[in-house]
């Protein structure tokens, strides 16, 4: 039996109309999203040894950008391994959103994230969590 989940929903959790990738480039964006919900969610997936199953379903669309920013920041954060083992993404409404995120956003921000490049931020990520905080 593999590890209960923790499930969040961007429509009921975040907003049904995702936006851009900064925050100050407009309303409800990839960045926003990661601060305010993903980044609190994964960690506490991580800290009570369950899977974190993202739901994408059912929004008005997702920009690129807005999927990129908010999972490559959460890979950036807690490498791509650990995010691998332990979210499952959601999206029977568009499939080729899994593929964007797992086949080019996850090694993008791995090697971001290996070569200590540095993010860009619009809003306060003080308060993130990250691996170094399990």
């Amino acid at each position: 039996m593999g590890k209960e989940k923790n499930r969040i929903s961007i429509l009921n959790d975040y907003n049904e109309y995702p936006g851009p990738r900064y925050a100050n480039q407009g309303d409800a964006s990839g960045e926003d999203f990661y601060i305010k919900v993903l980044n609190d969610a994964f960690f506490n997936s991580i800290k009570n040894n369950r899977i974190l199953e993202i739901n994408l379903d059912n929004t008005a669309g997702y920009a690129s950008s807005f999927l990129d920013e908010a999972f490559g920041n959460l890979v950036y954060d807690f490498t791509l391994s650990l995010v691998k083992n332990n979210i499952s993404i959601v999206s029977n409404d568009e499939p080729s959103w899994i593929s964007i995120i797992t086949e080019k956003t996850f090694p993008q921000w791995e090697k971001r994230r290996k070569n200590e490049d540095s993010i860009k931020h619009t809003i306060d990520f003080s308060r993130r969590k990250t691996i170094t905080d399990l």
